[in-house]
Parts: C-alpha cells; structure tokens; sequence
C-alpha cells in the first residue's frame, strides 16, 4: 500500500491548476444512462471515484471512450464520451457500490430509462450514516414501488414515473440529484422543495437542460422539473473542483505561502473566504482563477458546516489542520455527518491541541506541529494530514494514501511544484 513523505517548513508559492469536480463528475456519468444518444464530457478528473463509476456504468452496457486531454479555460481535463444505447443490466452490484457511496446516483436515471432498478445499498467512506431513505421514499412518491432484499434497493415503475412534488425534510446532495434525473423522464410535473443548491447540483442541472430536459429554478432550494419522453446527445463542460480550491488555498495558509489557483471560482466558495478572512487569509480574483496568502497573520476563528451556500463539511478537516497552528483558540461543529472527527487523534499525534465534545471540537493552536507517521481515514481526513505534515517540523509518512487517489489528482506532484518536500512512495512488490 503506498505512502507519502512530507518534510514539513516550506512556503508553498507558484500556480496550481484546479482539477474539474469529482462531485460533479460522477452525477454527470450517470446522467449518461438518460439517453441513447450519448454525453460528451470535458474537464474531467483522473481519479479513482472516476474509475470506479466508469466501471459500474460500463457493466449497465454503457460504451465509454477517453479522448486524452484537452484545455479549458486554464484547466486540463479529460475528454469522456458515454454512449448508453442498449441498458444491458439493470443492476447495480455490490463488489462495485461498495467502493463508493456516490453509486446510488444510477438508482434515478435507470428506474427512470427501464421502468426497474436494482441498486446494492451504497458503501464509502466510514463518516457516518448518509441515508438512501430519502432516495426511497421521494421515488415511491414519483409512483416506484421499492423493496429492501438482500442489501439491494430493488425499485419498479412498469408503467413509468409520474410527477408530482417531493419535499425533502433535509437537504440531500445525491437526493436532489437523484430525483431530478428519475423527473426528467417522468410524465408530467415534479416540483422538488428543500433541494440541495451546491455547484455540482447546478452543474448536473445545466447539463440535463442540455440534454433536453426543461427544468426551472435551477440554483434554488425549489426545483420545477417538467418531464420529456427522451432525452438527446449533449457536450458538457465539468466545473473545476470547489473542495480541491480550497484545500490548496489552506495549504498555502498553513504554510504562510503565496499561490494562484488556475481555475478556481471565488463565487462558490463564498462562506469558506468569509472564514478564511476571518483567520487573517486573504482569497483574491485573477484573471485566471484565485490568489491565496496570509494577510495579517492567522487567528482562530469558529466554523459551523452546513449545507451550500454554508461553509462545506467536505473541507472541515482541512480547516481544522490549519486551525492547529492558528493564534488563539477555534471550535469547529459538524452539522452534515456524525462521524467525521476520525483525523483528531492524528492531528494530535503530531502535537495538536484538540478536545472534542459530541459534534464540536475545541481547537487551540500550538506554535509548530511535529511531523509523525500518521494514518489516513477517509478522503477529507488523509489530506488534512498531509496540510499538517506541510506546516509540521520534521518528517510526516502518511498511510493508506488509497483515500487521497479518490477524490485529489495528482496532489504530491502539484504540491511539489510550489515547492513542497513530499513524494508517493510505492510499496515494495
């Protein structure tokens, strides 16, 4: 199993270049299975949540070419052309959806194409519950009968879906997603209230109305889908990833550093640079994406993660990283997943002063953090550590670096290129 060495001290400064969102990407996939006519889809990651999606949708009967790299407005990506011209399966299997939650997006756009979907109950990251009820039950609404056999979600709608309005108790991401897919082949009307508003969800939206789709309100928590017999081929252009933006705006904070990300959009990271401002980080508009340093030294601030446009529970752990070495004290609660502490006794084996209660961690800064061998937890938690290892004194290995692959391309090489000390060692054969 590969690990990373980070010889921590040194200020990152130079240009990055923003990566196409993998939280957009694997919805867009998806929304492949809508249509025979094909998606084309630009700027995307190399990943290994890509892979595996690519995998899951080939065995649906999904063909898939990748046409190299192409540039786009500042950021390179790979070009994907799905074609779902026959569905060849209906079936989601579990040896695939175990490897990532972000699976039970094909359970819509295949109940929606096939009048039958048999999805495996979703697997993932271990940062808490994220519950498939709300998929359920908004898709028996839309007129599916669903049963719960054997660890899959088996959904029937013979007659096809019918629309009507869906009101979510709590904001749902993959719900949202979800629905608007199943919708956008029902008969008639669905009206979503309380739908989730991030980028990604507008992203798949944009590329849906693309397709053929008529959808209103799309960047409001109330979405009116209008359902269409068939939809046609699109292109689609992927946006670049907000969580990897601010991932390396914290990684030239927590090293005092000065660095421009290509790509990067300020306007969907409005609450995490309201933060930041707050700590003493100034986050700047280029012509090409964003400027990131420190302003005024770093102070602790609080943060509270909610859903967009709140500050975003996918970068809670970084924040925290740079919050260990902050002036003063800071609380970070986490609203959005119960479990998601899991990097604090690492951050604290390199000499991170943390105490948490129930969903609050008390974070109170230390003048230098030591670097240790650490081990990765989760996609979030793993590059939180190697934040840490950047600031810390001395040599951090980071462990179980699978994580990080899943959601950050290419990461030491970007790192290194602004003047990090880190590389990817592989395991021995």
């Amino acid at each position: 199993m590969d690990s990373m060495r980070i010889k921590g001290g040194k200020p990152l400064t130079g240009k990055i270049h923003i990566s196409g969102a993998k939280n957009a990407a694997l919805p867009l996939m998806a929304a492949s299975l809508l249509t025979d006519g094909g998606l084309t889809l630009s700027n995307v990651p190399h990943l290994a949540d890509i892979a595996t999606m690519a995998n899951l949708l080939g065995q649906h009967g999904v063909s898939l070419g990748l046409n190299g790299d192409h540039k786009n407005n500042g950021h390179t990506g790979r070009v994907m052309e799905l074609k779902a011209e026959k569905i060849t399966s209906i079936t989601a299997p579990y040896e695939l959806v175990r490897k990532m939650r972000a699976s039970i997006v094909v359970l819509g756009p295949l109940l929606a194409r096939c009048g039958e979907a048999k999805v495996s109950l979703p697997g993932g990251c271990a940062i808490g519950t994220r519950p498939v009820d709300l998929h359920i039950k908004a898709l028996e609404q839309l007129g599916a009968e669903v049963v719960l056999e054997n660890g899959y979600i088996h959904a029937r709608a013979p007659k096809g879906l019918k629309g009507t309005q869906i009101v979510f108790p709590m904001v749902t991401v993959t719900g949202t997603e979800n629905i608007m897919m199943a919708a956008a082949l029902a008969k008639g009307e669905t009206t979503i209230v309380n739908a989730a508003r991030e980028p990604e969800v507008v992203d798949l939206a944009n590329c849906l109305v693309a397709m053929g789709a008529e959808i209103e309100g799309i960047g409001s928590d109330k979405l009116r889908i209008t359902g269409k017999d068939k939809l046609h081929a699109a292109h689609h252009d992927v946006i670049p990833d907000r969580i990897e933006t601010g991932t390396f705006a914290m990684a030239a904070a927590i090293t005092n550093g000065d660095m421009e990300l290509i790509g990067g959009k300020l306007a969907h990271l409005n609450s995490v640079a309201r933060i930041l401002a707050e700590a003493g980080v100034s986050m700047e508009e280029t012509p090409q994406g964003l400027r990131v340093r420190r302003a005024n030294g770093l102070h602790g601030v609080d943060v509270m993660t909610e859903p967009y446009p709140g500050f975003p529970t996918d970068l809670q752990a970084q924040m925290m990283a740079l919050m260990c070495v902050a002036q003063g004290a800071s609380m970070i609660t986490e609203t959005i997943f119960e479990n998601r502490f899991m990097h604090v006794p690492e951050l604290r084996r390199m000499g991170a002063n943390i105490t948490v209660h129930n969903a609050s961690a008390m974070i109170r800064g230390v003048p230098q953090l030591t670097g240790a061998p650490v081990m990765a937890t989760d996609l979030r938690a793993s590059v939180s550590l190697a934040l840490a290892g950047l600031a810390a004194q001395g040599e951090t290995i980071l462990n179980r670096i699978y994580h990080l692959d899943r959601g950050y391309e290419r990461l030491e090489e970007k790192l290194a290129a602004c003047g990090a000390d880190i590389e990817r060692v592989r395991e021995a054969a």
